[in-house]
């Protein structure tokens, strides 16, 4: 904001290469290299991970501004918090407690499309708007509205992450009006996503295979976002084969859907407590009885001894059913036992609906079980005889098309864009197109 403020958009943790060049982790990744006692305010675009993750460090490093978000990020993030440090820094119950308590303490809900103060004094003027993202629940881009002591304004957009248009449950992220410089993600700006109905035909077409074959189709999805979206496209799946039944209708009328991650089922019972932002078509479908997120043929798998039991039972059986598990980078948790169980067997297929960071179990099955590969899974190799799929569509991440209307459909134009959060491959890529959509009218650069 000045030279003796600062605003801090969020604080993420990375999985796989990128937590740095060599793909390792070490304490030292950390720590904060910048004067955190300047920090006048966190703002939170959404609750994954890779946004929030870092949050005990900052706090730790002696951080004490208020933390702003969306209002549904307010509520999803307690959850989120509690189950990364109870992974990454203790699981004692007290401590956990006293932590979340000390951060819903600084949370500041915001409701979108307001402006909030940060800062106003002799040093300027800094003002926060949250307008909604479409990647998860509560994701939003910020737009900072900064006056300078001379007089002098700058608006700056943190696009955070922007999800696809005509995403399950989730209105689709509107352009901001005018920016002189936006903080662009990359995830996909390299490529673009199947459309929503080719995504439903790919992942119903994966299903009737597995159907067949007497496997199970195991999805590594994350627990907030992707989980909730496969369960609400698997309902309508379910809706459709009912209304106009096809060759394999008394299948899917009969088949099980296995959510197994209890940390799943609790952001899914939140998503329910959170209806009133849901999309319009979600509330339609609500009111003409359905229940996208929790329909008859979903089971929730609750405990350890039951998670166990359920791997056991479909790695040996000819049962066809879809398991929806965490993580879902397949870096951990408990999709790594049924693909442990599973990827051995050709009966299985697993299914990639989001992006594998390079360097996780994830990207190697992906990069090379389709060439009759292996993957180390906690320092043991396994052989990949199990389909594999991959269907961006499901992506939360909006694709190169879409990354570049939201900069060309802004009525004025930024003098700039810094693209962040991608592989080099996506950067150079979108930041190609970009120019290209702008004949050069937009000065575009790497972070």
């Amino acid at each position: 904001m000045d030279d003796t403020y600062s605003l801090m958009v969020d604080c993420g943790l990375f999985q796989g290469a990128e937590t740095s060049p060599d793909g390792m982790t070490g304490a030292h990744d950390l720590e904060y290299t910048f004067p955190v006692d300047r920090v006048r305010a966190l703002v939170l675009t959404h609750v994954h991970v890779d946004h929030v993750g870092r949050l005990p460090w900052l706090m730790a490093a002696g951080f004490h501004g208020p933390i702003f978000c969306s209002e549904p990020s307010a509520r999803l993030l307690p959850a989120v918090l509690a189950d990364a440090f109870a992974m990454g820094v203790t699981r004692n119950a007290r401590l956990v407690e006293r932590y979340l308590q000390m951060v819903e303490s600084r949370l500041r809900p915001l409701p979108w499309k307001t402006w909030q103060t940060v800062y106003e004094g002799p040093g300027g003027r800094c003002r926060i708007r949250l307008q909604r993202a479409g990647h998860i629940l509560g994701a939003a881009y910020v737009e900072c509205d900064l006056r300078r002591p001379d007089g002098e304004s700058l608006r700056v957009v943190f696009s955070g992450d922007l999800g696809a248009p005509y995403a399950p449950l989730l209105p689709a992220p509107q352009s901001p009006w005018a920016a002189d410089v936006v903080v662009l993600e990359s995830t996909y700006g390299d490529r673009m996503h199947d459309t929503r109905s080719t995504r439903r035909e790919r992942l119903q077409a994966v299903v009737e295979k597995a159907l067949g074959n007497g496997g199970t189709v195991i999805i590594p999805a994350f627990s907030i976002g992707r989980t909730q979206e496969l369960l609400y496209e698997f309902e309508d799946i379910l809706y459709r084969q009912r209304q106009r039944p096809g060759r394999h209708a008394a299948q899917w009328a009969r088949l099980r859907f296995y959510l197994d991650s209890p940390l799943a089922e609790r952001f899914t019972e939140l998503y329910r407590e959170l209806q009133p932002y849901w999309d319009a078509e979600a509330l339609a479908r609500v009111r003409a009885g359905r229940r996208p997120l929790g329909f008859d043929q979903l089971v929730a798998i609750e405990g350890h001894a039951d998670h166990e039991a359920n791997v056991r039972r479909l790695a040996r059986s000819g049962e066809p059913a879809v398991v929806i598990a965490a993580s879902g980078m397949c870096a951990g948790g408990r999709v790594t036992h049924y693909l442990k169980a599973m990827l051995h067997d050709p009966r299985h297929d697993v299914l990639f609906v989001g992006y594998q960071a390079r360097g996780t179990p994830g990207s190697v099955i992906q990069d090379f079980g389709p060439k009759g590969g292996y993957v180390v899974l906690d320092g043991e190799r396994y052989e990949i005889r199990a389909g594999i799929h991959s269907l961006s569509g499901y992506s939360a991440h909006a694709d190169q098309n879409d990354l570049v209307r939201f900069i060309t459909r802004m009525r004025r134009w930024p003098r700039e864009v810094r693209l962040i959060h991608g592989d080099d491959p996506a950067r150079h890529a979108l930041a190609q197109r970009l120019t290209e959509a702008t004949q050069g009218r937009v000065i575009v650069t790497n972070g």
